[in-house]
């Protein structure tokens, strides 16, 4: 029994554990990336980490910034990231996917 209960909970560690990605396009039609590190197991070093795996060394430029703390079932914490790379994407760069 014990183990039924703690593979789900592992599992669920894992997967709120990474920055998620979506594309989307900025206010001149150029392809962008919202990073969303939302919870309080994710920090903003994981939406700056993501950020990096989606540009590699070619960078990043940050468009817009938000986030916010309240207090929704215990607690909740939302933190997005839109980013533009400075070129193109990464090949395999996983976009859409979370961690």
């Amino acid at each position: 029994m014990l183990m039924r209960l703690i593979s789900p909970l592992c599992m669920s560690l894992l997967i709120v554990g990474c920055a998620t990605s979506s594309k989307t396009f900025d206010a001149e039609g150029k392809e962008a990336q919202v990073l969303n590190c939302s919870g309080m197991a994710r920090n903003w070093g994981m939406c700056y980490e993501k950020a990096g795996e989606l540009c590699g060394a070619k960078g990043y430029e940050v468009i817009d910034k938000s986030g916010y703390t309240g207090w929704v079932m215990g607690g909740s914490t939302g933190r997005n990231l839109v980013i533009r790379c400075n070129g193109n994407f990464r090949v395999g760069s996983g976009r859409n996917s979370a961690g």
